[in-house]
């Protein structure tokens, strides 16, 4: 893994995974979509879609572990205060040898620089959201997200994913 080059992909990926609408049925079919994936591969995540006024989507799967909804509320927190993919900091921040508390008095408790969340993005809007998957490695937790994503946009995943 090269920090640049994942910095770069998730550029890109942020970039073009930009919704035009997004609704609960959006939401849905998102969610939907992650759970299958998961569910397909026997990946023990927690799964979760949630706006800045609502949880819209929530699935646990066999395998996942009480700490993934913590985990899922402090990679959101992250998302929700940058604006950014929660990855996307992390590798930020690790390349400036830094950590959100040092950088941004924002404690651990409360926000996790890790992959697996993503924003959830309306064009001329902003972030209104967030996605976010916890309980496999923070890259494998980002790149589900990116490729149910990708299967919304209808998106080919391999011109997105980061790269092996």
């Amino acid at each position: 893994m090269n920090i640049d080059n994942d910095l770069r992909r998730i550029a890109l990926q942020e970039r073009e995974l930009q919704f035009e609408q997004f609704n609960l049925d959006t939401a849905w079919e998102l969610g939907s979509a992650l759970r299958r994936m998961a569910a397909e591969r026997k990946l023990g995540v927690v799964i979760d879609i949630t706006l800045f006024s609502m949880q819209v989507f929530y699935a646990a799967l066999e395998g996942a572990t009480p700490d993934n909804p913590n985990w899922v509320r402090r990679k959101r927190n992250t998302v929700f205060r940058l604006f950014k993919s929660s990855y996307a900091t992390g590798l930020g921040l690790l390349k400036q040898q830094t950590n959100l508390q040092a950088k941004l008095g924002l404690p651990d408790a409360e926000y996790a620089a890790h992959g697996g969340s993503f924003p959830i993005v309306l064009k001329g809007t902003g972030c209104i959201g967030a996605v976010t998957v916890s309980g496999l490695p923070q890259r494998e937790d980002h790149n589900l997200v990116v490729e149910a994503l990708a299967e919304l946009f209808k998106t080919d995943h391999a011109t997105l994913k980061l790269e092996d």
